[in-house]
């Protein structure tokens, strides 16, 4: 029976940090969906709270109020977490492995032995610009070969999710390239693709919809093909901007 239930969903989530009058609301009630087979872009300016629902979605911070799930299942659960592959935004790996110990690891964590990873390794470190780095430490790869790296973790067991924390962080723009067709091959086998990003280009070539936050709090959930029809020549760009700059602008005369 097909899947009729959102792979992400997440319903007036709100998020505290600290306690008392420390406290400070991160999250204010956000409320927002991904569905099979979407590419969602999730963007905003810099501490608008991105990072802090990704998080939540993981698992890794629990919410104040509100719901989440994934696969109808809460963040964390096994069953969902071995259908996910996640990047986070500072990747750190253990630097005396090599990079083929760490596909190794993480795939093996998602279950594929140890014949089907010697089968995928080589193929997918070629596939994400690593071809023959495979036997170097990773106290010696750059940091966009981390980042690549990462990717090639994240997408090592055909998830049938892929959420990314700053999806190009660390890459030049050949590597973003290089990233681009690996996303938009997985997307044509039917993965759902949620990430956060700033390169706007980047969400325009990749995204079917864009929610944006601002603040804490989401401001739009848009079609990002009807956005750029109705922006002609001035893009995505135009439109965060219109969205964004009055809030920043605001915030800066208080």
């Amino acid at each position: 029976m097909a899947e009729v239930d959102p792979v992400i969903q997440i319903s007036n989530l709100v998020v505290d940090y600290g306690t008392g009058r420390k406290r400070v609301r991160a999250l204010h009630g956000i409320s927002f969906e991904v569905r099979k087979g979407e590419c969602v872009g999730f963007i905003g300016p810099n501490g608008a709270g991105k990072s802090t629902t990704i998080k939540v979605l993981m698992g890794f911070h629990f919410p104040t109020s509100g719901s989440v799930s994934l696969f109808s299942r809460p963040p964390g659960d096994v069953r969902s977490r071995q259908r996910i592959g996640y990047l986070p935004e500072v990747a750190l790996y253990y630097p005396f492995m090599k990079g083929r110990e760490l596909l190794e690891l993480y795939g093996g964590l998602h279950g594929l032995s140890r014949a089907e990873l010697r089968r995928r390794i080589d193929p997918l470190l070629k596939r994400v610009g690593l071809d023959g780095q495979g036997e170097i430490l990773i106290r010696n790869y750059s940091k966009g070969m981390q980042q690549r790296l990462g990717i090639a973790q994240a997408i090592i067991a055909d998830p049938d999710c892929l959420i990314f924390d700053e999806l190009s962080s660390g890459l030049d723009p050949v590597g973003r390239r290089d990233l681009r067709d690996v996303l938009l091959e997985i997307k044509r086998r039917g993965a759902t693709i949620f990430f956060s990003s700033h390169e706007l280009h980047e969400v325009e070539a990749l995204c079917d919809r864009i929610v944006v936050i601002n603040k804490g709090k989401i401001v739009s959930q848009e079609n990002v093909g009807d956005l750029v029809a109705a922006a002609g020549a001035a893009g995505l760009e135009e439109h965060f901007m219109r969205l964004i700059r009055p809030a920043m602008e605001d915030k800066a005369q208080t």
